[in-house]
């Protein structure tokens, strides 16, 4: 587990954290800007003064009472920025190498493996101005795992990506995560981004944790209708990868037995499990399974709960697929159209692209 119990003073903005998070897989912290995500991240890597203790399993990097505070380069932490701070009058390969050699002694992670698993290959000899965005940020991920790291923290590393960017980024962050044993903690204020990629969640405010655990968990608490924007409410599905077409660059994601067609233009790997995020505004509803239509996941769901919310023109219709939930929101017009009832068997419409 990391340990951590932080306490800041900036002005009149206060940070009281005290939690433990699991030293496995990605962790997320979920919350507006300015709620102290960053100054969480920049405590845990010395780069921020704060009182109280920080400890990954028995190491100690901070303790105030006990008079412990071991600066940033002692740390065995990796940072990736929301801007990357490549070397520009280095190329790709010479980022990297900067970084292989000043790895700890005990290095478990080869050059060529971190090369291999994001792409890098065929940009090692391109200077830096000319990568794009998501190169830029892949190369960024890349110099810092090769310092060996023992925790890695990711600020926001998506945020300055136009949405095509950002969907080719997230695949390599999925592999990096899949690949490696290194424990993540990502910063982020997208639901999308979080489903995507972490397994458990934090969601912070105005300096305090409100609340913590598995991130399907966190994406349906209360506490999110005050965190993010109705148009961003939705679920999360989880689903193992099938398969991958190449021609059309659409992964197959098997869901509770259906198949969900997702655009993405890296190949994930296979067999492995994928968090999917739906807004509920992106969920049509149907009576029937539509025939020629340009739709792609059609969706066999069951009516849980229908909310019609008054002095509006909306409902949320709640929905089961198998063991998994999806909430759709549509015109109480439609709820009276289509004659929506509790229990009955009816179709999801979901565009791909909407993942895209």
């Amino acid at each position: 587990m990391l340990y951590l119990d932080l306490s800041v003073s900036l002005g009149s903005f206060k940070l009281d954290v005290e939690t433990q998070i699991p030293a496995t897989g990605i962790s997320a912290l979920l919350g507006p800007s300015g709620c102290g995500k960053t100054t969480v991240l920049r405590c845990i890597a010395g780069f921020a003064s704060c009182k109280g203790r920080i400890a990954l399993g028995n190491n100690i990097w901070l303790d105030t009472t006990g008079r412990i505070n071991l600066p940033a380069f002692q740390r065995p932490v990796g940072y990736v920025f929301q801007d990357a701070r490549l070397f520009h009058h280095l190329n790709v390969a010479g980022n990297l190498k900067f970084a292989s050699q000043r790895a700890s002694a005990n290095t478990t992670l080869a050059e060529k493996d971190v090369i291999d698993m994001l792409d890098l290959g065929p940009l090692l000899e391109r200077a830096t101005p000319q990568l794009s965005g998501g190169e830029i940020q892949r190369v960024a991920i890349a110099r810092t795992l090769l310092r060996q790291p023992s925790l890695l923290l990711l600020d926001e590393p998506l945020s300055a990506l136009d949405n095509h960017r950002k969907q080719e980024l997230l695949p390599y962050l999925q592999r990096v995560c899949n690949e490696l044993s290194i424990p993540a903690i990502f910063v982020s204020h997208a639901i999308d981004e979080v489903a995507a990629l972490a397994t458990h969640t934090l969601i912070m405010d105005q300096g305090h944790l409100l609340c913590e655990g598995p991130t399907e968990d966190m994406l349906r608490h209360p506490s999110m209708a005050g965190i993010t924007a109705k148009s961003e409410a939705g679920a999360m599905l989880s689903g193992k990868v099938l398969g991958f077409d190449e021609k059309f660059q659409l992964a197959e994601v098997v869901c509770e037995g259906q198949s969900i067609f997702v655009p993405t233009p890296v190949a994930p790997s296979s067999a492995t499990t994928a968090r999917l995020f739906v807004r509920e505004k992106d969920v049509a509803l149907a009576n029937q399974a539509p025939v020629a239509t340009s739709v792609r996941n059609i969706l066999r769901c069951r009516i849980t709960q229908i909310e019609q919310q008054d002095n509006s023109p909306y409902a949320q219709v709640h929905l089961r697929m198998g063991g998994q939930h999806l909430t759709s929101q549509v015109t109480r017009a439609a709820v009276t159209d289509l004659m929506l009832q509790p229990d009955a068997e009816i179709y999801a419409l979901v565009k791909a692209v909407s993942f895209g």
